[in-house]
């Protein structure tokens, strides 16, 4: 309820009276206690740990309106659940586009979030998708809060978030280092079962492709005596934003502060926390922080907001993505 009421605070607007509880056997009841009749209908839902729960009230609410008769029903997730299942692996599915669709079909008219995982899974949804930036207010906390930013070097835990780590680093005139090696999962895409026995019958054998191989973690770039912030959109277990922190305090990096957009910050995660942790509020973290005292949350309620009235006046969304590129 905290981003919702900053939220409506800013809008200078009441949150809608609105009852969501579990019966006795699990399933999700909501009642919406005022009418909603021809009325454009936002709802806020940031996810918690019971994030299946959380899709379920979201998609019943959503019915919900639908069936009272609002005129439109706009999703406000600053945070998209199964963000990081956009891609087929081995014998899975791609669980996003499932929601996508869930989430359409229940009724979604539009769907307001902050940096997707994959910018790719805007196409899942075949209604509007407004992914909006959050680093504009972790530039302005380095800016505001790390005295010596000039000094720092933005490092990019893995090669995947190089493009995230490159963006930042260019706004803030610094350098960039990326750590790179056997550290980093390497997910088979597709099916992994070559056939045992390959078929003889006239049809030309199929060549398979040679093994990677595994390069020793290293870090590539100059972090030597410099503030190292470790920059990626989600933080989850931490663990790999703790092996990162050890290899740059290794080669002599400090201090050295964790940066991300999500803060899920699951199982042990606050606990083996060591470093600095900057995160926004997407994700409600405050049983987190009672664990970490090194967590600073940055609120982006600002743009959500902005987003909210300028989609309800049908003004452009143009400004709210100022100096942002297509890899950004």
């Amino acid at each position: 309820m905290e981003l919702a009421n900053r939220i409506a605070e800013r809008l200078g607007v009441e949150l809608g009276k609105t009852e969501v509880y579990q019966d006795s056997n699990g399933e999700t009841r909501i009642q919406i206690q005022e009418s909603v009749r021809g009325k454009d209908v936002y709802i806020i839902q940031t996810i918690s740990p019971d994030v299946n729960r959380c899709l379920m009230e979201l998609c019943v609410m959503a019915y919900g309106c639908v069936t009272a008769c609002a005129r439109s029903v706009c999703g406000v997730l600053p945070y998209l659940p199964y963000s990081k299942q956009c891609k087929m692996r081995k014998r899975g599915s791609i669980v996003c586009k499932l929601i996508a669709s869930l989430m359409c079909r229940a009724g979604l008219t539009h769907l307001i979030t902050v940096d997707l995982h994959q910018k790719e899974i805007q196409g899942f949804f075949n209604i509007p998708v407004d992914n909006l930036r959050a680093s504009p207010f972790l530039l302005q906390y380095i800016q505001e809060e790390i005295p010596d930013y000039h000094n720092a070097v933005i490092v990019a835990k893995s090669p995947s978030s190089a493009k995230r780590a490159q963006s930042l680093a260019e706004r803030l005139r610094v350098s960039i280092a990326v750590i790179h090696g056997d550290a980093e999962t390497d997910l088979l895409d597709g099916r992994h079962s070559p056939p045992t026995v390959r078929t003889t019958g006239g049809l030309p054998e199929l060549p398979f492709c040679i093994p990677k191989e595994k390069h020793p973690i290293t870090v590539v770039g100059d972090v030597a005596g410099r503030i190292a912030i470790i920059v990626d959109d989600i933080i989850d277990d931490a663990v790999g934003f703790v092996a990162a922190a050890e290899m740059l305090r290794e080669r002599g990096a400090g201090p050295i502060i964790a940066m991300a957009t999500h803060a899920i910050l699951s199982a042990d995660a606050p606990r083996i926390l060591q470093e600095s942790v900057v995160v926004t509020n997407t994700i409600p973290h405050s049983s987190q922080k009672l664990q970490c005292c090194k967590i600073k949350t940055v609120d982006v309620s600002l743009i959500l907001s902005e987003a909210v009235r300028r989609i309800h006046c049908g003004e452009s969304m143009s400004c709210l993505f100022h100096n942002i590129g297509a890899d950004d």
